[in-house]
């Protein structure tokens, strides 16, 4: 009951806040959108991987876990299309909704309430696997084209770029003044609230609806995904804490980028957007069973 409080609740009401906003303020969404992608998000990253003591072997381990748990799922995925004939848009979109968590927006939140700042640095390497995922490998596949071009939308993501400069300031063991310390760690630090808020805002111009892949998409993505990452994770041995951190961000809801992705490079919108609003509340129910 105590980790539900502490974490859950807190959470569940900056998002209800958000829709509270969302309803009463004409609000950009695009604008906090971007706000969050290219200022407040990379400075949650450096400045996260700037104080990390994280080891490789715990990183590897994380990112190992994510890959095996993603590829699972898609093996999954492939084989419930084929034999219940699920038309490609359709297969795609599930692949999509399935795959990608809502690990920025409520991952980060929920990692910091639970795991402490320990959690937090371990699943800012969790969501830089997720970033690859959802910038580079994602892309092509809804659009039918090569890696090449999903390698030029990777190169142009402000959070792969944040997640270099991070490891490179990391690595070299450059100290910063206090004064950009102080800026860079309020910079990250408003990251999660407006994350929170936009996730609200979102969810209240979402339109809702649940048929058989909505119910589909959200029990694979709420239930059997942290199961699969609890049993890929204990089989690779990963610390405490780094089975922690995949389980809880494998729990996570369908990714509200989602919707974005599939508007611009294929798959049905309309099924992806209803996923993520189906999941996300879903998950308030599912997420105290996890923890």
């Amino acid at each position: 009951m105590t980790i539900l409080l502490e974490a859950v609740v807190p959470i569940a009401l900056v998002v209800l806040l958000g829709v509270v906003v969302g309803r009463i303020l004409f609000l950009d969404q695009s604008t906090l959108s971007q706000l969050i992608l290219y200022v407040f998000f990379p400075a949650l990253i450096i400045e996260g991987l700037y104080r990390t003591k994280i080891t490789l072997q715990s990183a590897s381990g994380i990112i190992f876990g994510f890959a095996l748990v993603a590829l699972v799922l898609f093996i999954l995925l492939w084989i419930i299309a084929r034999l219940f004939h699920i038309p490609p848009d359709i297969y795609k979109s599930l692949v999509t909704c399935c795959l990608l968590s809502n690990n920025g927006n409520l991952g980060l939140p929920l990692a910091t309430f639970v795991l402490g700042e320990d959690g937090l640095t371990h699943s800012l390497i969790h969501v830089m696997a997720s970033s690859v995922l959802m910038f580079g490998i994602m892309p092509p596949f809804l659009a039918g084209k090569g890696l090449q071009f999903g390698l030029n939308l990777t190169l142009k993501s402000p959070v792969v770029w944040s997640i270099v400069v991070g490891f490179l300031i990391h690595l070299s063991g450059i100290k910063f003044p206090s004064a950009i310390e102080m800026i860079m760690r309020q910079l990250g630090e408003s990251c999660i609230p407006l994350a929170l808020l936009l996730l609200g805002i979102q969810l209240c111009r979402t339109p809702f609806k649940i048929g058989k892949y909505e119910l589909l998409a959200t029990a694979i993505k709420l239930l059997i995904s942290p199961l699969l990452a609890w049993w890929i994770g204990s089989i690779l041995g990963l610390s405490s804490l780094d089975l922690q951190v995949i389980i809880l961000q494998s729990a996570m809801p369908t990714a509200i980028s989602t919707v974005v992705l599939t508007t611009e490079f294929g798959g049905n919108t309309t099924l992806v957007s209803r996923v993520v609003v189906v999941s996300t509340l879903a998950s308030f129910l599912t997420i105290p069973f996890i923890l």
